[in-house]
């Protein structure tokens, strides 16, 4: 068997779970991005709509669709914001809620199973991966390098 790139291994393994969460939410009418929305939205204050796509990590035009979706289905409303007269809070509906509990009861019993099956060495290991990873990225050193060498 020839050797997997990381790269194989992060895509292939992101799809899976992405598949996963979407037959889940799809149960309930319902989508993983909506479920990572609703998890990102502060429960209590709700968000700014200008700090909800740097959290998620997403595009404006997205997360807008998004939104858009949310807004029709009655899970979120949208409020003026008090600190800044030109900025808008997204707040959950109690429906919104609702939905924000079954999303994250789904996202820890992932995280639970795949705890269960997988030694704490080794998830300490795989966070540090991942991290090394965001942070050679985040900081250009892979493809902005002066020069590429290549093992």
């Amino acid at each position: 068997m020839k050797d997997k790139t990381i790269d194989y291994l992060l895509r292939t393994t992101w799809l899976a779970v992405n598949k996963m969460y979407n037959e889940e939410a799809a149960k309930f009418e319902s989508t993983m991005a909506t479920g990572f929305t609703l998890l990102s939205i502060d429960p209590e204050n709700g968000t700014p709509s200008t700090s909800l796509g740097p959290i998620m990590g997403m595009e404006a035009t997205s997360l807008s669709r998004i939104l858009k979706k949310m807004d029709e289905l009655g899970l979120i409303e949208r409020k003026p914001n008090p600190e800044d007269g030109r900025g808008v809070l997204i707040h959950l509906t109690d429906f919104g809620r609702e939905k924000r509990e079954f999303s994250r009861e789904r996202v820890l019993t992932f995280n639970d199973t795949i705890k269960n099956h997988v030694s704490e060495e080794k998830l300490k290991h795989f966070q540090e991966v991942t991290e090394t990873i965001n942070e050679l990225i985040s900081n250009k050193k892979i493809y902005n390098q002066k020069e590429h060498t290549l093992k």
